[in-house]
């Protein structure tokens, strides 16, 4: 039963990876080196990550029930991080701008599966009892997923020199609010006493919400590079 546990769990986090770079341009263009390095980006960025943290930012005992907003605020300026982490693995990256954000996006979310969940997964979910953080941890990557491929769109979308100026600040706004997701999550369950799938429920939302908006974006910019190649 409990490898049965185990088996659903690594299923359901990471057969969604495969299945995108099966079907997807990654699989045509044999994308799995650059995949790979864009892990390895994400390896580096997270070790600067907590370099900055520890040396800069150390950490205060906070009573029980308590927000240590100060903390908090500075562990979210420095999630800014992985925008810059992003930006240099699309800057790097030849090819069209779908391949780029797919590449980027699909190879930092496995390198964070990979550091972040699997050892929890493997330790635990093979455990003598059922429980739900493990399935909860598996749905959590399968929004990761997602979260980094949208954030990857967004910063691609910020590089071209096309871009509207009008939508400039709604993309930028949309950056913020991707990068320091996790940080507002915290708050909101500290605050609010959410749930862990509550949580998990609000961050589906905030990231369909986001997705939906950003494939709006990206849409009408792909139309208007096809209607500039068509008349120039």
């Amino acid at each position: 039963m409990t490898l049965f546990h185990f088996g659903n769990c690594i299923a359901l986090a990471y057969f969604p990876y495969l299945i995108l770079y099966k079907n997807s341009k990654l699989s045509e263009y044999s994308s799995f080196w650059p995949c790979v390095k864009a892990g390895g980006v994400y390896m580096v960025t997270q070790l600067c990550k907590m370099v900055i943290l520890a040396t800069f930012f150390p950490t205060y005992e906070v009573p029980v029930g308590r927000i240590d907003l100060h903390g908090e605020l500075m562990k979210g300026a420095v999630e800014l991080f992985d925008l810059v982490g992003l930006f240099f693995i699309i800057s790097q990256q030849i090819g069209r701008g779908d391949l780029k954000i797919l590449v980027a996006g699909m190879g930092w979310a496995m390198a964070e599966l990979v550091s972040m969940r699997l050892l929890p997964l493997w330790v635990g979910a093979r455990g003598t009892e059922f429980s739900w953080k493990y399935l909860q941890l598996s749905f959590e990557a399968n929004i990761s997923l997602a979260h980094h491929v949208i954030m990857a769109m967004l910063i691609w979308m910020w590089t071209r020199n096309n871009l509207e100026k009008s939508v400039l600040p709604l993309i930028v706004s949309l950056l913020l609010l991707c990068s320091s997701k996790q940080t507002l999550l915290e708050l909101v369950g500290t605050m609010f006493h959410f749930s862990s799938f509550g949580l998990l429920g609000i961050s589906f939302g905030l990231t369909a919400f986001i997705g939906l908006l950003s494939t709006y974006l990206y849409i009408n910019l792909c139309l208007q590079d096809n209607a500039w190649s068509k008349y120039n």
